[in-house]
């Protein structure tokens, strides 16, 4: 079983920060042509701008994913760049807090366009190049990979966070209908649900929460918070052609925090 890597054409998205930067650079380092894509076009010239060059791995895309166009864009920059694309991680997280019972709230909507549809869009994008590209090279092998990122969240109960509930809920079933759907052209698709990781939405609420910290350590059998390049690991095993026969599946990395997961704590 090979977990290479090593070759293969990616694009990471939320990749100026936190878990997406983890994983971008992660696939880097493993031998993979990477596009860094975000939404935060400052974050990434100031981390890749020396290193994204015509002759190297790395390239980076600033734009709003939640425009079609954007994806568009995304997709053609990455073509142009490295020529086809294998393997996809939508990595982009977004949480907003919401209040169930405010008619008014927009925050579900917003979480949403910008966690499923986001994600959506793009995967059918790339998936369409991904089946091109089989159909062009007349290989009968693997045709590419897409790892959508969820959340515990989706199966447990915080009020404060439906709206960002709700979407990685979604993307969870997503997966699964689009694993159904792209198996015959061999593409496989799955998804990989985290616990608590220091990302950068959680590193912003410990700054409000600091008792949060130990609340999340407290509830976590593995009786920690994940560092986002542990996880890197586990996207590459699901790129990789060592999960050939893996799909329509949600991996859940929480260090069985699920398993006991008290309603009222953060989830993140």
């Amino acid at each position: 079983m090979t977990l290479s890597i090593s070759g293969k054409t990616a694009i990471v998205t939320g990749a100026a920060h936190g878990i997406g930067r983890a994983i971008a650079r992660h696939f880097v380092d493993r031998g993979a042509n990477v596009m860094f894509a975000d939404q935060d076009e400052d974050a990434l010239e100031r981390d890749l701008g020396e290193e994204a060059h015509a002759e190297g791995p790395v390239r980076w895309f600033g734009g709003d994913l939640c425009k079609k166009l954007t994806i568009n864009n995304l997709l053609s920059a990455t073509l142009d760049a490295f020529d086809r694309v294998d393997i996809l991680v939508n990595a982009h997280r977004s949480i907003v807090l919401s209040d169930p019972l405010c008619v008014d709230e927009d925050a579900v909507e917003e979480m949403v366009q910008q966690n499923l549809m986001t994600s959506l869009r793009l995967a059918q994008h790339v998936g369409r190049r991904m089946i091109a590209q089989a159909g062009k090279s007349g290989d009968t092998g693997p045709a590419g990979s897409i790892i959508n990122v969820s959340s515990i969240a989706a199966r447990l109960t915080h009020p404060e966070l439906l709206g960002y509930s709700m979407a990685c809920a979604g993307i969870e079933q997503m997966t699964r209908s689009m694993a159904v759907a792209l198996a015959p052209q061999r593409i496989r698709v799955n998804c990989v649900a985290f616990g608590s990781v220091m990302s950068a939405s959680l590193q912003a609420a410990l700054k409000d929460n600091p008792d949060w910290r130990d609340e999340i350590r407290r509830g976590t059998p593995a009786g920690r918070i994940a560092a986002p390049a542990e996880l890197a690991e586990t996207v590459q095993f699901l790129a990789s052609d060592g999960a050939g026969f893996v799909t329509g599946q949600v991996l859940t990395v929480d260090g069985g925090r699920s398993l006991i997961d008290p309603v009222r704590l953060p989830a993140h």
